[in-house]
């Protein structure tokens, strides 16, 4: 054989192998940031928050398939915002574990876009909760809301392209200003009920019920005769009957019928923001849902859902400006036009005049789970692809593309605990792994040198190459397709050490076994290659195999210890191919290798007297 030219191939493998990990695409910083490999949220810290999928009807935990879709749905909207290396898993059979490395983040608002709605906008009312003073001025009570009533966070108007574009009501010109054009306007308020809420039964008609006996009968007798939202300062004893509305928790606002939710004044945006996730998914009831945090909105029926919207996508218009551009699905599309048609036309005059926009036309409300983060009014039927519009930062329209994108979850959650790992202990992780593993590669060290002398040098000049290769490789898959290196990665790379020390035994003592048979070193070497050469690529073989099912079946960093641990592995035997062996013929060949004391092989060479008498006459050697 040619030992130099396998020797040649390794090396040609370590030069491309570490010229991309300094100079391809992703690699910045100096060199020392170029040669860091991406640290899971064990070493590096970070946070991790739990979601439990809840039922609002019955409570039972959602179907498996549910739960996965909210898993990849939930997965895509944190990709969605430049966070590659986070991870997404379910845990049981109603939970979701999100865990995101570096910096410690707020992902309360990762699971609350439970259900994605399109609902055009009937009625506005004042949001506030307040009951006015007894000497109201003729202004405070002829409007319902300041600003909130009459100005829509956004205006629409067909552009050339059919496409229908929401900007603020002023539109191009300086009009009265908008509640919000944001997506997050109303994205901070709890999704779950706060923890001095008291259990309440499942069944709506016992929950009100239960709301009834709190409030009293003389409070619910005066909201049941509402069909408006009351004026309290033209009635101040109507304002003290319905002062316990305003007691109630956001669970309990939720199991009230929604005129009563809308018509109450003394039920604020406070009260319905807090309402359980899930409390207004049903498409086919009109609901009651906040903008901004003080303007009561009556919301239609849900005509277009989130599983209408096929994509949305954060991109700038003409002007320069970002926008949110919606595609709908081929039925999704027949859906949002006729709703446009209704919106634009009017008809039947369901949009009364506190819902109109500043060119009289009614508004569409995107909804998320309880809250609205946009409301365009409509100013054309629409039959193709439309944009969303306003004064949007790219970070904001991203944000808003993710929710229209992958709003539509199966099932809605509440966030159960969200828990901060800081740095310091992800680096004592990092710490313990790292002298883990420096420890296992020392102890066989120590044991090739005592066992083997030369032969031991292979061995630790092999463990090297491995590593070098392995640690060039976390940093070129981190860099490129987002892989994370955990505690668990670590302690599969720490196992690959046994894997690696197996085939050296292996071959060394299948080459103790030909020398014993009588024949020379340098023969032994390639015979015992051969021979050993099936047994190695047998044992790497299951051990990979063994990696793969694993990385198949499980989940979480369990896949991270079967990455790393069938990534050494395959390195382990290219370092087998191209180094360990050449390593070995080349050593054959050199009289330090012929040494019993050098060699490691003293107990199975017969004494240098003898070889010298095999040499002059081996027939005599033979007999004797």
């Amino acid at each position: 054989m040619r030992p130099g030219r396998q020797l040649a191939v390794l090396a040609g493998i370590f030069v491309v192998l570490y010229l991309l990990v300094f100079f391809s695409g992703g690699a910045s910083g100096g060199w020392k940031d170029r040669l860091e490999p991406r640290l899971g949220l064990d070493l590096v810290g970070g946070t991790r928050m739990t979601l439990e999928a809840t039922n609002t009807a019955d409570g039972r935990a959602p179907t498996a398939e549910n739960l996965e879709r909210a898993r990849q749905i939930i997965e895509s909207r944190v990709n969605g915002y430049g966070v590659a290396e986070a991870e997404v898993v379910t845990e049981g059979d109603r939970n979701i574990v999100v865990s995101l490395p570096g910096e410690n983040r707020d992902l309360t608002e990762v699971g609350t876009a439970a259900e994605l709605r399109f609902r055009k906008v009937l009625k506005i009312a004042d949001g506030s909760g307040t009951i006015p003073s007894p000497a109201p001025s003729p202004a405070d009570s002829a409007e319902p809301t300041p600003s909130g009533s009459a100005a829509p966070s956004g205006s629409a108007s067909p552009t050339p392209n059919a496409e229908a574009s929401a900007s603020p009501s002023g539109g191009q010109g300086g009009g009265a200003p908008t509640p919000s054009a944001t997506p997050s306007a109303a994205a901070t308020p709890s999704a779950s009920p706060s923890a001095s809420e008291e259990p309440v039964p499942q069944s709506i008609e016992e929950q009100r019920r239960a709301v009834e006996q709190k409030v009293g009968a003389e409070a619910w007798a005066a909201a049941n005769g509402l069909q408006a939202p009351a004026d309290l300062s033209a009635d101040p004893t109507l304002a003290e009957k319905l002062k316990p509305f305003a007691e109630l928790t956001g669970r309990e606002v939720a199991a009230l019928p929604a005129q009563m939710q809308f018509n109450v004044p003394t039920i604020g945006c406070v009260q319905l923001d807090e309402r359980p996730a899930g409390s207004i998914s049903n498409p086919d009831d009109q609901v009651v849902a906040c903008e901004g945090g003080y303007a009561k909105n009556l919301l239609d029926v849900a005509k277009v859902q989130g599983t209408d919207v096929s994509d949305a996508n954060a991109v700038r218009d003409q002007t320069s400006q970002w926008v949110v551009s919606l595609n709908f699905t081929s039925s999704g599309q027949d859906k949002w036009t006729a709703l446009t048609r209704e919106a634009f036309n009017n008809e039947g005059q369901a949009c009364d005049a506190s819902a109109l926009g500043d060119e009289g036309k009614c508004r569409v409300a995107v909804v998320l789970d309880n809250e609205i983060i946009s409301s365009p009014q409509i100013q054309g039927v629409l039959t193709g692809n439309s944009q969303i519009t306003g004064n949007f930062s790219n970070a904001e329209a991203a944000e808003l593309a993710g929710y229209l994108s992958y709003g539509a979850l199966p099932v809605t959650f509440e966030p159960q605990e969200q828990q901060n790992v800081t740095a310091t202990l992800g680096e004592s992780h990092l710490r313990a792994g790292l002298l883990a593993a420096g420890i296992g590669m020392l102890l066989v060290i120590i044991y090739s040198f005592f066992y083997y002398r030369l032969l031991g040098s292979v061995i630790f000049a092999s463990l090297v190459l491995s590593a070098l290769l392995l640690f060039g490789a976390l940093v070129l898959l981190g860099r490129q397709i987002g892989f994370t290196l955990t505690l668990a990665g670590i302690a599969g790379i720490i196992v690959s050490l046994g894997v690696a020390a197996d085939s050296f035994v292996i071959y060394f003592e299948r080459l103790k076994d030909e020398i014993r048979e009588g024949r020379s070193p340098r023969s032994a070497v390639s015979r015992a290659w051969v021979r050993a050469r099936r047994t190695i690529i047998s044992a790497n073989a299951i051990t990979i195999m063994s990696a793969v099912v694993l990385y198949l079946v499980s989940v979480g960093t369990v896949k991270g210890f079967a990455f790393a641990l069938g990534l050494a592995t395959v390195l382990d035997l290219v370092v087998v191919f191209l180094f360990r062996h050449p390593m070995m013929a080349m050593l054959a060949r050199s009289r330090a290798f012929l040494s019993p004391r050098v060699s490691g092989l003293g107990r199975v060479l017969p004494p240098r007297s003898e070889q010298q008498a095999q040499s002059r006459n081996p027939r005599v050697v033979k007999e004797a």
